[in-house]
């Protein structure tokens, strides 16, 4: 089993002068979910090397079990250092994608080529595709066979607008999940702010915030474990 983790590489807040990223739970608590399933792991970004990762990922009320077994865990790190290039992957090498998130995804991968193609071929290809918190929002420009929004129907979940109004960035980011969602047809629903909340439909898993991250993951092994049963 080959799982690709797909993260940002944008690093600007907008206009606010701040720095973001990818959210260090999403990362960390999915990286071991999968590998203690015998899961073989590659990291990719849209620019390959380090990507950045939001500083407030990394602050002491957001730390977890998971990320600090991540910090300190040296194969992880130098893994995430070396992230390959997006361009340089293709959907036939692995059996399913996992997508963290932060904020950085809404700017960069909801708008990257190759994270649309991706997706596409791993879904066509009749493998699953997991996304958590703000990389559901990565879904915005993905179609179907037949063109049509690939979300359109379907049962997801993601960031909703008031856990985005509790960080204050409503204003910031270039669209809200939740908004982008309904706007596309989805299915959209939720669970209680900041609440682990995932959403299954078919070969598509959503995770709503970064406390859905272990829970993804784990949905997506099991779905794995179904497909190869």
């Amino acid at each position: 089993m080959k799982v690709l983790i797909v993260l940002t590489s944008h690093d600007r807040l907008g206009d606010t002068g701040n720095k973001t990223g990818f959210w260090l739970e999403e990362l960390a608590a999915p990286y071991y979910r999968l590998k203690e399933a015998g899961a073989e792991l590659v990291l990719a970004s849209p620019q390959g090397g380090e990507p950045p990762l939001d500083p407030n990922s990394g602050a002491p009320d957001a730390q977890t079990d998971a990320t600090r077994r991540f910090e300190a865990d040296p194969e992880a790190t130098a893994a995430l250092r070396s992230t390959v290039r997006l361009d340089s992957v293709s959907a036939d090498d692995f059996d399913a994608v996992f997508y963290p998130g932060g904020h950085g995804p809404l700017w960069d991968l909801a708008e990257d080529q190759n994270s649309i193609r991706l997706i596409q071929d791993v879904l066509r290809a009749g493998k699953p595709v997991a996304l958590v918190c703000h990389a559901p929002g990565v879904l915005r420009h993905v179609t179907d066979p037949a063109g049509s929004p690939l979300v359109r129907g379907k049962r997801v979940t993601g960031f909703t607008n008031s856990e985005e109004a509790a960080v204050q960035l409503t204003e910031v980011v270039p669209f809200l999940v939740e908004d982008e969602l309904k706007s596309l047809g989805g299915d959209y629903s939720q669970g209680p702010d900041w609440s682990s909340y995932v959403l299954r439909d078919g070969l598509l898993i959503t995770g709503q915030n970064p406390a859905s991250s272990a829970a993804a993951a784990d949905d997506l092994v099991a779905l794995l474990g179904e497909r190869s049963a």
